[in-house]
């Protein structure tokens, strides 16, 4: 078995880490920074680890791509694979962590005004102390309940907010961490009681625009949206309405429709709005490119001993 590993930001250690499990199963391993520099006995490997689009576009010989993200959306269209048959496997559970911080950074920056209090310092202006927010006493929804949704909920419960509601295609996520778990089609019942609006979804047929202008509206006086999900899920005008308009507090977006974001986009001057540039995940956090291995080499060696892939993506349902 012939293993392709695609990527430029492993170190030392994970190369290791990975060349013992292929070594425990008797596979051979490439280590490349980029498709143009697999070498010729390797273009037929079953096997490839990384963003390896353009090599899952023409291999007939890949059985299995292993892609170091928790979004596979770019690889939903039925002409990403030469090999109808290719397994999907992603790295959804590696990235709660992270970007968990990232939700808690940037709502206590919106709650607490830091970025104002930031750019009047920087301009030698000592500020008088203004109007905040706080977590303690909010009522949350957290669209989305996978393992971001889930690791956002168990870091705001230490905050002490009034309620933490899921929301979720099944309407079932660990009790200890939400205090009421509800289907996607009972979200408008729980925006107007909503002072916070995590959204943490794939991009499906079925997550498109679902924060529309009517769901934005339903949101209560200076409520918060954060999104880290996928910019499709948002009405991206409604919602820049809204911050304008002031009946929304705050937003904070770490993804949009069109990445990067254009530079006649009216989102960058929108009034309240936190702008990140797709950052909130990535392999920049040590704990998330160590885990994000360790779900590869676990799978590696169920790969080899013909056990079923535990992070094996449905490429109908997209996730």
């Amino acid at each position: 078995m012939k293993v392709i590993v695609l990527s430029s930001v492993l170190k030392q250690k994970h190369r290791d880490q990975i060349s013992g499990t292929a070594s425990q199963v008797g596979a051979d391993v490439c280590f490349v920074n980029s498709e143009k520099e697999i070498p010729e006995e390797f273009r037929d490997a079953e096997v490839l680890y990384g963003f390896g689009t353009e090599t899952a576009k023409t291999s007939t010989h890949l059985k299995w791509l292993a892609v170091p993200s928790a979004g596979v959306d770019f690889l939903m269209k039925e002409s990403a694979f030469a090999n109808p048959n290719c397994i999907l496997t992603n790295s959804s559970g590696a990235y709660g962590v992270t970007i968990a911080e990232h939700i808690m950074g940037v709502t206590l920056m919106m709650m607490r005004g830091l970025l104002e209090f930031g750019e009047e310092t920087r301009a030698g202006k000592w500020s008088t102390p203004r109007q905040q927010r706080s977590i303690k006493d909010c009522r949350i929804m957290v669209l989305g309940t996978g393992d971001i949704g889930s690791a956002f909920a168990a870091r705001a419960k230490a905050f002490e907010p009034e309620a933490i509601i899921g929301v979720c295609r099944s309407g079932k996520a660990p009790a200890r961490l939400f205090n009421r778990v509800v289907k996607i089609d009972e979200i408008e019942k729980w925006l107007p009681r909503t002072d916070l609006l995590v959204m943490s979804l794939p991009d499906t047929p079925q997550t498109v625009n679902i924060l529309s202008r009517k769901r934005i509206n339903m949101l209560p006086q200076g409520a918060y949206v954060v999104n880290v999900g996928r910019g499709s899920a948002i009405d991206e005008d409604a919602l820049a309405d809204a911050l304008e308009e002031g009946r929304l507090g705050g937003a904070a977006l770490d993804v949009f429709r069109t990445e990067p974001l254009p530079e006649n986009s009216r989102m960058w001057k929108t009034k309240n709005l936190l702008i990140t540039p797709h950052v909130a995940g990535g392999l920049t956090l040590d704990y998330t490119l160590d885990k994000n291995v360790e779900m590869f080499c676990e799978d590696l060696r169920n790969y080899a001993e013909k056990r079923p892939l535990l992070h094996r993506v449905s490429r109908k349902k997209g996730y």
